[in-house]
This record gives structure tokens, C-alpha cells and sequence, in this order.
């Protein structure tokens, strides 16, 4: 899921080399945290959050498989 999340942010900001992705995994749920360039947070995120949505759907549909909750966080 990290790789994931990290070309898809990388195909959308402007500074692709300061997109930052960690993962952090529980028994049942995996955290995805997203931060990138302050000046290309409104391209992750999209308007009214429709960026940022989109990518959860695509890494939700991607999760299918683990039989874990995937949740992506954009962080500041």
C-alpha cells in the first residue's frame, strides 16, 4: 500500500522528491500517512477533498485482498 500511495502522489505534486510515505501496521488495520510540499497540499487533497477521496477508494479497492483496514492520512 505504501508503494501504492507513492506513485500516486508523485504523479500529482510538483516536488515529487519531498512526498513522504510511512506505514504503520496493527493486528487488523494498516495506517498509511501521506505528507508532501506544503504548496502541493491542495493538489493532494483536490477540491471539496475529491483527490484525497479518490486515493482512498483506489487503495481501499487495492486492500481487498489483506483482509485489513487501510486507512490514508494526509498529514501537514
Amino acid at each position: 500500500m505504501k508503494e501504492l500511495v507513492r506513485v500516486i502522489a508523485t504523479a500529482l505534486v510538483d516536488h515529487p522528491d519531498e512526498v513522504v510515505v510511512t506505514e504503520k501496521e496493527t493486528e487488523k488495520t494498516i495506517v498509511v500517512e501521506l505528507k508532501v510540499a506544503p504548496e502541493d497540499m491542495g493538489k493532494v487533497i483536490g477540491k471539496q477533498g475529491r483527490i484525497a477521496k479518490s486515493i482512498r477508494t483506489v487503495v481501499k479497492a487495492a486492500s481487498t485482498r489483506d483482509d485489513k483496514k487501510v486507512i490514508v492520512e494526509i498529514l501537514q
